[in-house]
Order: structure tokens, then sequence, then C-alpha cells
């Protein structure tokens, strides 16, 4: 037991200063959003996605360089469904998540397009240079289409939104969106390596850890985010961040390994990752358009938590047969 303590206190220090960046960030981010005249879902699909999702490209790129694309891989789908069935689920019971319309008509379909793009990329069993390339071409694109997104916005909702949201010098929303970003990282890498040798310490096997522990860890900023941002009613943030953070692992995070390190994968990824989280993300549009239609509440988010679970039972199942 003695030996695990650094790990334990890895993981309480972890989450005291995951918890006090996502607030940091999040005011941060919000108050870059009133500065630049930028909508808050459009802080939440780029800056707060792109800085949550920054663990992942962390992790998908080393593993790439070292040859375990694999995990690279794994990661990127394996964040994708803890962002829906995990973050998304746990925000939604703390506080119902309305769906504006905006994001039910751009940014849930572009999401769907980019997963089934993904698909097709994978479907093969290669992830090659093509693949990544076309996966960086979609990137560039959707941030265009970001970009349009925002010319395009009503003026009369942006400017209902922009009263919600604090009001701090540029200077200082840039200093802590910055630290809270960098904060955000750095304690979510301290709780994976914490839990992971905790996992280790108590025989636990590595896919098990590789495809839940990092998977999990590396989302724990979009978590600590997207309950801040609901918690202070920034929900278009919280929406955005997961909507973004999906759409960004599959083009930015999962291309990483064709570009640096091509690979080949076994079929499972496809039918049972893959599969998992195009059907996570299919519920989270079903929940968008059919159920309560414009809100996300506490009976979907349970719904959600109970679906991921029963993922990591498939994983535990799987990984012990």
């Amino acid at each position: 037991m003695s030996e695990m303590l650094p790990a334990i206190g890895a993981i309480l220090a972890g989450f005291i200063v995951l918890i006090w960046s996502a607030d940091r960030f999040v005011t941060g981010a919000a108050a870059t959003a009133r500065n630049l005249g930028m909508s808050p879902m459009l802080i939440g699909l780029t800056i707060v996605s792109i800085g949550t999702s920054a663990p992942e490209m962390l992790v998908s790129g080393i593993a790439a360089y070292t040859g375990a694309g694999g995990l690279a891989i794994g990661n990127a789908l394996g964040s994708n469904i803890a962002n829906i069935g995990l973050v998304l689920g746990a925000t939604a019971l703390i506080a119902p998540l309305p769906v504006k319309t905006g994001l039910m008509r751009k940014e849930l379909p572009l999401l769907l397009v980019i997963s089934v793009v993904a698909g097709l990329v994978l479907i093969d069993g290669e992830l090659d240079r093509l693949d990544g390339s076309i996966l960086l071409i979609g990137l560039v694109i959707t941030l265009i289409l970001f970009a349009r997104f925002q010319r395009y916005a009503d003026p009369e909702q942006i400017s209902h939104e922009e009263e919600e949201l604090p009001n701090l010098p540029q200077g200082r929303a840039l200093l802590w969106l910055i630290i809270g970003l960098a904060l955000l990282a750095a304690s979510s890498r301290l709780l994976v390596w914490g839990a992971t040798d905790i996992a280790t310490a108590l025989g636990v096997s590595d896919l098990i850890i590789g495809l839940t522990i990092v998977a999990i860890g590396t989302s724990l900023p979009e978590l600590a985010a997207s309950i801040v941002s609901a918690l202070k009613g920034h929900h278009d943030i919280a929406i955005g961040n997961i909507v973004g953070s999906n759409i960004f692992n599959l083009l930015a995070v999962m291309s990483l390994p064709g570009l640096i390190h091509p690979i080949s994968f076994d079929s499972v990824v496809l039918w049972r990752d893959y599969g998992a989280m195009m059907l996570f993300t299919l519920a989270l549009l079903a929940f968008a358009y059919l159920m309560e239609r414009g809100k996300i509440n506490r009976f979907e988010g349970c719904l959600l938590l109970t679906g991921y679970s029963g993922y990591l039972g498939l994983l535990y199942y799987m990984a012990s047969a």
C-alpha cells in the first residue's frame, strides 16, 4: 500500500488542480469571446475544444512516434466515446443542457459527416499518410466552416449571450486562458500517471489501462471544462466544447498516426470502438432532435452514462475472456 501513496497523492493533487484550472480556463475563454466579438459557441468549438484536446494530441503524437499507432487510434476513438458517454452524460445530470437551433443545423450534422468520413478512412484496416492527409484537409475545411458559421450568426443572439459573459480586460482574459490551459493539460497528465501506476500495481492489464484510464484521463479536461461551463450558465461553451473536441479528435488527433508512422490495426478497433463511437454520436443527435427537442435532460444524461458503463463492461469482458 505504501508504494502506491505517491500515485494516490498525484490523483488527489491532479483533481484539485484540474477543478481550479477548469474554472480559470472557462472564465478566460468566455471573456475572450466577449472581447473579440466571437460567439460563446464558436469559442467552445475552437479555443476550448483545441485546448482540451491537447492531452489527446500529446498522447497520439508520442504513441505514433514510438510506433504504437494503435494506441493513438484507440485514444482518439476512446476519448470521443468518453466525451459523449461520460462528459456529456455527467454534465447533463448536473445541469440540463439546452441545444440551440444553430448547433442542430450546423455543428451536429458536421460531426456526423466527419464521423462517417473517419469510418471510411479506417475501413481498410490501415491508417497511412493518404488517410492522415485526408483528415488534415478535413480539419482545414472545418475551421473555415466554423469561421463562416460565426459570420452568419444572429447578432441579437450573440448580444444576448455576451451579457452573461465575464467582463475582463483582454490581457487578463488571455492570461487566465493560457494558465488554465497549461494546468488542465498538466493536471490531466498527473491524474493519468497516478491512475496508471495504481492499476499496474493492482495487476490490471495494459489493454484495460490503455482503453479506459488513458481515454478517460485525456477526457478529464473536457469533463472539468464542460461541468464548470454548465454551472456558470455558459451552456453553449459546454456543448460546443464536447462537439468541437470530438471533431478535433477525429481530424487532428487521429491524423497524426497516419502522418507520422502509418500502421495497420485489428478489425476489433473498427467494429467495437468505432462502432461504439458512432452509436454514441447517433444517440447525441437523437437526443437533440427527437427527445424533448432542443434539450438534453438528466434522463438522457443517465442513459449516456449507462451506455458508457456498458462499453467499459464490454472492454473488460473481452480483455478477460
